[in-house]
């Protein structure tokens, strides 16, 4: 059977290199691993605080309620008085880090059974810069890295060596950047995992981790989506070299994976439908498909959108992209506080390496992939959030059982991988024509579809796209197969029957935002058909 290649596909895959296996299965006493942290001037903040520990049984005494601003930004006294430094104490005095020295801490725990951090919905994102702070070391720093604001995430992040001074200004290397053994990231190294559960509204933030239970329970299922440049200019060609590899990693993942090399980002039109990935650059507020009243996120869906300023607000609904992507349903997103230059954002294979190739937590994957600490990086999600950590068969045998609706994904991740091997397309074609779910799934029935217009069998391909439209699609997927429907009649010359199904694209989608187009489109096929025969 074909889902068997599955088995010997992984373990290609890790010989290779592109990816290991999930080998950092979730732990018992993980939960205990955590503190919340929230801001006590806030009864929202508290609530999803509480929300958060109840759903992933964190002890209650590991939630820290804190007085701090209500606002996004705080100073830098702020930040060391109302939030490093009772956290620390907190850690410390309830032994959760032990130095070697209780009485006077110094250097790096020697002992931590805390490793992450949740800041929740009410703590602020972000330090402001503080010109009056003059740090003589400052001065060796290019200019440009001159600056002392920085994300709360990242700097709190330094926590475990902050009883030791450090250069505030500027980026500091983070030695973890690439690291696939994940253990390693860990207090007694340095490191403290901070994410956030945060958005527009308390609302919001708390869905987070109801989010990414789903994706572990069921799975993390989709469409990737892609979107680069094709940037020219060598000071940005590496925004594009870890998009293009990205791509490639998450087709070999099994992800039916979708790349947009035009300048410009994913028009509002493109009919972006299923989304569990998405990565692109380079607009400074949300835009394309994400601007749509109804984005179709896939329940535990990570969205990354490369700009310097994506997570300058994480309340607003309407700019940047960090709080508008959290408001239409994405699950977890990265984003920028402010400028952190193109080699201090997203390293984004390794994230995705770590995070849906070897199983590692969310935040693990997150710091892993970070060039600097102590900059501009916010990472928001649940940081125990991990959707790979089950093996694909596995995956596969429990939705079977369960009978899910969702054993359609896994079917179409058979497809992709064996694709991904080079399978021979007419056993892949065999293999979803002989399935019972395809005749029931508009995502199988539209893989069918497109590998028999792929292989030159082109009135299967028309057909079966066609009957995809019948099987269920969601809207997006529905505007797709529309389109694919008339262009393939386009293709064999069968125009009345184009005109009809435009007709009936514009007739289900009259207010979206290819239908100008597809309206200009009838009218000029009309005029042609109306023309007498020569």
């Amino acid at each position: 059977m074909i889902y068997n290649s599955i088995i010997s596909f992984w373990l290609m895959a890790v010989a290779l290199g592109v990816f290991s296996l999930p080998a950092v299965p979730a732990t018992p006493n993980e939960a205990a691993s955590v503190v919340v942290v929230y801001n006590r001037d806030l009864p929202d903040s508290r609530r999803v605080a509480e929300y958060y520990a109840t759903r992933r049984g964190v002890p209650p005494d590991y939630l820290l309620g804190l007085s701090l601003p209500k606002t996004e930004t705080m100073s830098r006294a702020e930040y060391d008085q109302q939030l490093r430094a009772p956290l620390l104490r907190w850690l410390t005095e309830n032994r959760h880090w032990k130095y070697a020295d209780p009485q006077a801490p110094a250097g790096l725990p020697v002992q931590a059974s805390i490793r992450f951090a949740v800041l929740c919905y009410g703590v602020p994102l972000k330090i402001r810069p503080e010109p009056a702070l003059k740090e003589p070391a400052a001065a060796a720093l290019p200019p440009a890295l001159q600056r002392n604001e920085a994300a709360v995430d990242s700097e709190l992040a330094c926590l475990p060596g902050s009883v030791t001074n450090y250069l505030i200004a500027g980026a500091l290397p983070n030695p973890f950047h690439g690291a696939t053994n994940v253990a390693r990231l860990h207090p007694t190294n340095g490191l403290l995992l901070v994410t956030r559960l945060d958005g527009p509204s308390a609302e919001i933030a708390r869905g987070l981790v109801d989010q990414a239970l789903a994706a572990e329970t069921n799975g993390l299922w989709g469409r990737a989506y892609l979107d680069l440049r094709q940037t020219t200019d060598t000071n940005y060609a590496l925004g594009d070299r870890w998009l293009a590899t990205t791509a490639q990693m998450l087709w070999r993942m099994g992800y039916w994976t979708e790349v947009d090399t035009n300048a410009a980002t994913f028009s509002a039109g493109y009919p972006m439908s299923h989304i569990a990935f998405y990565a692109g650059w380079y607009d400074e507020h949300v835009s394309g498909p994400f601007t749509l009243p109804e984005v179709e996120f896939m329940p535990g869906a990570f969205v990354y959108h490369l700009h310097s300023f994506s997570a300058a607000s994480v309340r607003n609904p309407l700019q940047h992209w960090a709080g508008p992507l959290l408001a239409k349903g994405a699950a977890a997103t990265i984003g920028f506080t402010d400028e952190p230059y193109l080699a201090g954002t997203l390293d984004v294979p390794t994230f995705t390496a770590n995070w849906l190739g070897v199983g590692a937590t969310f935040a693990e994957a997150a710091y892993a992939a970070q060039g600097n600490l102590s900059w501009q990086t916010t990472v928001i999600g649940d940081p125990l959030y991990r959707p790979a950590a089950r093996r694909p068969e596995e995956r596969h045998a429990d939705l079977a059982a369960r009978n899910s609706s969702l054993i359609e994904w896994s079917h179409a991740k058979v497809v992709v991988l064996n694709l991904a091997t080079g399978l021979s397309p007419l056993e892949i074609m065999r293999y979803l024509e002989n399935l019972t779910n395809t005749a029931s799934s508009a995502v199988l029935t539209e893989m069918l579809a497109d590998l028999y217009w792929q292989n030159r069998k082109l009135l299967d391909g028309l057909y079966t796209t066609e009957s995809a439209l019948q099987r269920g699609p969601s809207p997006q997927q529905k505007v797709r197969l529309y389109l694919k429907t008339a262009e393939r009649l386009q293709f064999l010359q069968r125009y009345p029957q184009r005109l009809a199904c435009l007709e009936a694209l514009v007739k289900e989608f009259p207010d979206h935002p290819r239908t100008a187009e597809v309206k200009k489109e009838m009218a000029e096929l009309k005029a042609k058909l109306a023309k007498p025969s020569p």
